[in-house]
């Protein structure tokens, strides 16, 4: 009794109570249940700290990183319930699961025994351990097939591994060397990517990606990815050296585009030359500059990026007035400066010498354009550019609300008159703040005009988007700008 009693004051003390155990545990099942799974782990923490000794805790906060996408923060609780109770076979099927996914076959048959041991007719743990004994005759046949230099037939097998084993870095990793061995390195490219965050600090994964992208052309990505092999370690040489020519290229090649843009074409050429001297190996490069140098103007693709519009494309459309990529390259540029006028006689022109799907998509946005500009382009009504940023569109919405803010105008008809400008700037920015809305617009269509939505709503020029008009409620309203 004294013993029990020096238990219960230890437990209130040190750790939780009983009662509030419970109460974290039932707390965590019901958010689990309800899909509010960050609640939920805080409360299987509490739990796992105020009882340390408790399997199940252990295993119920799994079951939410589980679900949270987190197997490897799973696996170290899994272990811990098996420890704490080892005929615990929900926990061993769990881990079992787990580690057949990442790939580690005999552990996870391991597992799967274990569990046949004590149920041998347990149809799971059955068909599992046969999938991991599936899984280790493919792991060798696919390394014996790329000793062979079958890269084909390596990379056939392997869509088998994966398929079993999707959380295999090695698996994705040697499919990435027999594309790059045959000459694909995009698809390299795409079974390296999650093996970023399927290995703990791959640094030499995000070095492969840089190289990749870079031999592709891809400088930004390629320096993207190699900043965050230094942020893992700041003194990995290989990495360093890797950023210090991405960077310079980069940097280069940037300058060369900003050179364009502001027409200053003789100092854009001596950058390119630049470039080559830089990066004389890679292909993609010493072409991209060749095309600069020889045409000492920029025909295609940069005609489509200068804003406004200079003579390039123009003068690019003299020297050759039946190239359809070149009238697409202005239509574009026109889209880009909003005269989608001459982006409609751009594409139509195009169409004539080349009437490609894409060509003709791009005709149907324009014309869907300039149906929308002769109503309400909420671009305009900003006064932002069609490649503002959102920080920019807040800062120009807020500008205009406070000087339309009808509250600032006297006569009746001044009110009116502001109520509609602040409806339609409030309309702006919430379609251009919001990415699928905004989507929509660039794409020809306005997310807010009754037509395009079932049940009405929105649009016309005279609805309040966010359901309600402040002009016509009760009362007299305040308006209030937020920082956030």
């Amino acid at each position: 009794m004294i013993e029990a009693q020096a238990l219960s004051y230890v437990t209130g003390v040190l750790g939780a109570t009983h009662v509030e155990i419970e109460h974290h545990l039932e707390m965590g099942r019901k958010l689990l249940a309800a899909g509010q799974l960050a609640e939920a782990l805080s409360h299987y923490h509490s739990a796992v700290e105020g009882d340390s000794k408790n399997y199940l805790t252990y295993y119920k906060r799994a079951a939410v990183f589980l679900a949270m996408g987190k197997s490897k923060s799973a696996l170290p609780d899994l272990t811990k319930a098996i420890q704490l109770k080892p005929d615990f076979l929900a926990a061993r099927l769990q881990r079992g699961n787990i580690l057949l996914k990442q790939g580690n076959t005999q552990e996870a048959m391991e597992d799967f025994e274990a569990v046949l041991q004590r149920s041998p007719d347990h149809e799971e743990a059955q068909d599992q351990l046969m999938r991991a004994n599936e899984l280790e005759e493919l792991q060798e046949e696919a390394h014996a097939a790329y000793h062979q230099g079958d890269y084909s037939a390596t990379i056939s097998v392997l869509e088998r591994v994966i398929e079993i084993s999707p959380w295999d870095p090695e698996s994705r990793e040697l499919r990435a060397e027999c594309y790059i061995r045959m000459g694909d390195p995009q698809k390299a490219i795409q079974d390296l990517t999650p093996t970023t965050r399927l290995r703990n600090d791959n640094r030499a994964a995000y070095l492969k990606l840089s190289m990749l992208h870079y031999s592709q052309g891809e400088h930004h990505e390629s320096l993207n990815h190699i900043r965050e092999c230094l942020k893992l370690d700041q003194d990995d040489k290989d990495c360093f050296s890797q950023y210090k020519q991405v960077k310079k290229l980069s940097k280069q090649l940037d300058t060369a585009e900003e050179l364009i843009h502001m027409e200053r074409y003789q100092e854009a050429i001596d950058k390119y030359e630049s470039v080559m001297k830089t990066e004389p190996n890679v292909l993609y490069y010493t072409n991209l500059a060749k095309e600069r140098i020889s045409s000492n103007l920029p025909i295609r693709p940069l005609c489509q990026h200068i804003i406004p519009l200079s003579h390039v494309c123009s003068e690019a459309h003299q020297r050759d007035p039946r190239n359809a990529n070149v009238l697409r390259d202005r239509a574009e540029a026109y889209i880009l400066n909003q005269e989608y006028e001459k982006a409609v006689e751009d594409y139509q022109e195009a169409r004539e010498f080349d009437d490609t799907h894409e060509i003709r998509e791009g005709l149907e946005r324009a014309q869907k354009m300039l149906k929308i500009s002769r109503k309400r382009d909420y671009y305009k009504i900003l006064g932002v550019s069609r490649s503002a940023n959102k920080q920019e569109i807040i800062k120009a919405y807020r500008k205009l609300a406070q000087q339309w803010h009808p509250d600032n105008f006297q006569s009746e008809t001044e009110k009116k008159e502001a109520e509609k400008k602040f409806i339609d700037i409030a309309s702006a920015k919430e379609v251009l703040t919001d990415p699928e809305m905004r989507q929509k617009f660039d794409a020809g269509e306005d997310p807010l005009d009754p037509e395009n939505q079932q049940g009405g709503g929105g649009g016309g020029g005279s609805a309040w988007p966010f359901h309600f008009d402040p002009f016509q409620s009760g009362g007299s309203f305040h308006f209030k700008f937020h920082q956030n």
